[in-house]
């Protein structure tokens, strides 16, 4: 079970992911949709009672299977493996006046996929984001991304009209927070 810490998205576990995350969203974004633009997060959208951004640790720095895959490279102050981050971000209430948080950056590094990681990550930032205050949540995504719409569709979200301008987005997924 891994453990979260939160911690500003410019710290080095938290910039590392984010930045293989990027890499990796270029590297795949699809062609025909021309190319992916970066937006760097900064501290401020992600801190409290803006946000919160985090990083999910190893449950203890010597996971075996982390390890026996090579590891990951990055740790966090307290020496653990970085394994998956993400964030929730305040955003101006909907139409219908609710407090809406947005989940960003939902990432898991390829040597930690397919344990259940990355539901474990929406389920603590939907926890996180209720604790500030949340009534509604939404988040956009790529069609291309076929896991992580599907990790949202089981995970209560619906899809919802486009609530923002992100040029990488092609659905845009909401559900009411309980």
């Amino acid at each position: 079970m891994p453990r979260f810490r939160e911690m500003p998205v410019s710290s080095t576990p938290a910039s590392s992911l984010l930045s293989e995350y990027f890499d990796e969203r270029a590297a795949t974004f699809p062609v025909a949709q021309g190319s992916y633009h970066t937006a760097t997060p900064v501290d401020a959208t992600f801190t409290p009672p803006a946000g919160v951004f985090v990083v999910a640790v190893a449950d203890g720095a010597t996971d075996e299977s982390v390890r026996d895959a090579g590891g990951v490279g990055d740790v966090t102050p307290d020496g653990d493996d970085a394994l998956a981050c993400g964030g929730v971000r305040r955003l101006e209430p909907g139409a219908d006046g609710r407090v809406r948080y947005e989940v960003k950056h939902l990432f898991v590094r390829p040597v930690a996929r397919g344990r259940g990681l990355g539901r474990l990550v929406l389920a603590e930032l939907e926890r996180r984001a209720m604790d500030l205050g949340a009534e509604q949540l939404v988040l956009d995504t790529n069609d291309s991304l076929e896991a992580a719409g599907g990790l949202y569709r089981a995970a209560g979200y619906s899809l919802i009209e486009p609530y923002n301008d992100n040029p990488n987005a092609t659905a845009w997924y909401g559900k009411t927070a309980r």
